[in-house]
């Protein structure tokens, strides 16, 4: 089998890779539609497309830690079929609320909250299950390859909800009826994950113990790994000022090309043709370094500002490839180097706080971006959160490297064998 795919091999990753992504498909096709629903309640509000993705966020930033500390606890097979019939069940209220036309902008802002939730408790059990599926060697392999996994269907689900909600009227009965099959998508992660072979799992990490303190050991490992910090901070600006394409994209499909759904949809193609390329590539790779994440992260934000300065609708659809390519290279790495190089009995608490910072910046960056955009136009949406993204990453860096020649004058605790720039230090 090809060095690409090779944790295809095992026949339990098969299988949870297949549910995930039919689930995939539907997430992404209820994004692309929940956006159409709010944009259609509102008359086109950037404002209220910002407050929606971010109360959808807003759960990462605060149940982040105690996320962790249920996925280093429980087995993580039974909390992820749990998480996603949270998900569905947001996702068919909010469907039958607008295929029945009564659905107001308050039920959507509820809704997105109550998603968030279930899906800020997915999330790090989700990313640490991966290494009791497949073997440590695959474990790089897995993961660009579950990236790949949801951006495939990225390359799919936005233009099949695009051309959904055109061809069954583009009002907001037609987006009810696109969050439904999102709904009834749930139920093939839960299936796959029931039919998996425990006897081939790997054993779990120690279980994590109860409480405050639990949750105090994950934050003080963290805190204790300046290369983990360094990753939290890359993260935090990416996910706050440069991964608004949810939002972003639509403001400049309607409002600065004067596009419909069938256009705005493809844009979610376009950018996931260049993420599934990335996360392929990411797939090949062995090991990933601090130095590629800093770098992948300003290609990334200069990828953001040429697109926000784009003159027509083909320019700026030919520049989302680009911005999927780096924006993959960029998450993967980050994503894989956390992965890598934290402590199995802590990688949920460990993955729950990146994904917390990543993720939890986009409730601060998205009502702002959004106020960005109805102040200044949609194309400074891209233009600030670009730049942003560049000095707050270059600054993060420089940070890092200056805290790295310093002296080390008391070590108050053992360093971790995975961080060898700590380990030298201290030696």
């Amino acid at each position: 089998m090809s060095p690409t795919f090779r944790s295809l091999s095992n026949p339990n990753y098969r299988l949870y890779a297949a549910g995930g992504v039919v689930s995939n498909v539907g997430t992404w096709m209820q994004r692309v539609a929940q956006d159409w629903l709010v944009l259609v309640l509102t008359a086109n509000s950037a404002a209220a497309l910002g407050i929606t993705t971010a109360l959808q966020f807003l759960p990462f930033l605060l149940l982040g830690p105690f996320a962790g500390l249920v996925a280093d606890r429980f087995p993580k097979r039974r909390v992820l079929q749990a998480t996603n019939v949270g998900m569905a069940l947001p996702a068919l209220v909010l469907g039958l609320l607008a295929v029945t036309g009564t659905a107001q902008i308050w039920h959507v802002y509820v809704l997105a909250l109550v998603l968030g939730v279930s899906s800020a408790l997915d999330a790090p059990a989700r990313h640490a299950f991966v290494s009791e599926i497949v073997a440590p060697a695959d474990l790089t392999n897995a993961v660009g390859l579950n990236s790949a996994s949801f951006n495939a269907a990225r390359l799919v689900g936005p233009g099949l909800a695009g051309l959904l909600i055109a061809t069954w009227g583009g009002g907001a009965t037609a987006t009810g009826w696109v969050i439904l099959l999102n709904a009834v998508s749930y139920v093939a992660p839960v299936l796959s994950l029931q039919r998996l072979d425990v006897t081939r799992l790997r054993v779990p990490a120690p279980v994590a113990s109860r409480g405050l303190a639990a949750v105090r050991e994950g934050l003080g490992y963290v805190r204790r790994r300046p290369d983990l910090l360094l990753v939290l901070a890359v993260v935090f600006f990416v996910g706050t000022f440069g991964l608004n394409f949810q939002m972003t994209s639509a403001l400049m499909a309607t409002e600065v090309f004067d596009k419909g759904a069938t256009e705005y949809g493809l844009l979610g193609s376009f950018l996931a043709v260049g993420s599934l390329a990335g996360s392929l590539l990411a797939a090949r790779r062995e090991v990933f370094t601090l130095r590629s994440v800093v770098v992948a992260a300003l290609v990334f934000g200069a990828a953001v500002t040429l697109a926000g300065a784009a003159p027509s609708y083909v320019v700026f659809a030919l520049m989302c490839p680009v911005l999927g390519v780096s924006a993959l290279a960029l998450i993967t790495s980050a994503n894989g180097y956390m992965q890598m190089n934290t402590e199995p009995a802590l990688r949920g608490r460990a993955m729950a706080i990146y994904l917390m910072v990543m993720m939890g910046g986009t409730p601060a960056g998205a009502p702002l971006i959004g106020w960005v955009g109805e102040v200044f136009g949609a194309r400074w949406t891209l233009l600030l959160g670009g730049v942003a993204t560049m000095v707050g990453v270059a600054a993060a860096a420089a940070l890092r490297l200056w805290v790295a020649r310093r002296p080390v004058q008391h070590a108050e605790h053992e360093p971790s064998r995975f961080d060898p720039l700590l380990r030298e230090r201290v030696a």
